[in-house]
């Protein structure tokens, strides 16, 4: 049997766990479906695209580092466009979802959020069209590793940007005071109050957070697959699914859901055909919400 599908559920996991971390910090801390974090995705690797095109321009072609498809210009860019994702989630925060969630009315944030999502879409689509567009064109040549597996240098160094994001975003949460006040908003927003927490500044820095690790999910797409506008509403089921799996509020249950559903997808490639890969994770999101509703790492409200 060809094991090859382990390493493209391996990527497609990643690539969800990455943004239903952002999806789980919303909802536990801020107790809202935000359906625009998929467009935070798309708006990341657009604005990665335009900075990395800005400094093409600038400093002519600059040759790829090593066996990769990328140089340097695509890591600044990365950077740059986390710091500038993390402002855009920030500001839509200010502009629209602080004002309604100060109203008391949980559904008026959430469509709102459903509306946002298609004014963003729409936006991207207005100012970079729909057609697909990629950070490069370069063929890679996937390397074999044995059982019939190959895998490209590319892949090989998202996995581990993967593992080393997913590491700094578990030592923020459990190693540091900011990280600490996130998790007794999410446990007991009114007692956390109480004590003296900076709710305002929990609430900025899960935007921030949130929207860096949809950016670095986007830009995974984009080298892997292509750029176009729809590609973080494709993957708003699979998050959602992956944070509901994981545990509302579980940064390792976010990306282990992630993990699940990727391989699952792939396996129903593999398996059954390529046409039941959009029902997957809708069928694994009804298996969860009727077996066990709280997810994997998931806690019983007190």
């Amino acid at each position: 049997m060809n094991l090859q599908f382990l390493v493209d559920g391996l990527l497609t996991g990643s690539m969800i766990g990455l943004g239903a971390i952002g999806v789980t910090l919303t909802y536990s801390i801020l107790r809202f479906s935000n359906f625009a974090h998929g467009d935070f995705m798309a708006w990341g690797t657009y604005a990665t695209l335009a900075v990395v095109s800005a400094i093409g321009a600038m400093f002519g072609k600059i040759a790829p580092i090593g066996p990769f498809s990328f140089g340097w210009p695509l890591i600044a860019a990365v950077i740059i466009a986390m710091g500038l994702t993390g402002l855009l989630a920030l500001v839509l925060d200010m502009v629209l979802f602080a004002r309604l969630r100060a109203k008391g009315q949980a559904i008026i944030v959430v469509m709102a959020s459903f509306g946002a999502s298609m004014a963003l879409r729409s936006l991207l689509e207005f100012l970079f069209t729909s057609r697909p567009t990629y950070f490069s064109r370069a063929i890679q040549i996937a390397m074999p590793v044995g059982f019939g597996i190959r895998i490209t240098p590319d892949q090989i160094v998202l996995l581990l940007v993967t593992a080393i994001l997913v590491l700094g975003v578990h030592l923020l949460m459990t190693r540091t005071q900011t990280g600490r006040s996130m998790q007794a908003l999410s446990q007991n927003p009114a007692l956390a109050r109480v004590v003296g927490i900076d709710v305002a500044r929990v609430v900025r820095v899960t935007w921030l957070v949130g929207g860096a690790l949809a950016c670095v999910a986007g830009v995974m797409i984009g080298i892997l697959v292509q750029i176009r506008p729809l590609m973080g509403f494709d993957m708003l089921l699979p998050m959602f699914a992956a944070a509901i799996l994981g545990g509302i509020g579980s940064v390792p249950g976010a990306v282990l859901g992630g993990l699940i559903i990727g391989l699952a997808e792939a396996g129903a490639v593999q398996l059954i055909g390529a046409e039941w890969r959009a029902a997957v994770s809708f069928i694994i999101l009804m298996a969860v919400l009727f077996v066990r509703p709280i997810g994997l790492f998931g806690v019983r409200e007190r």
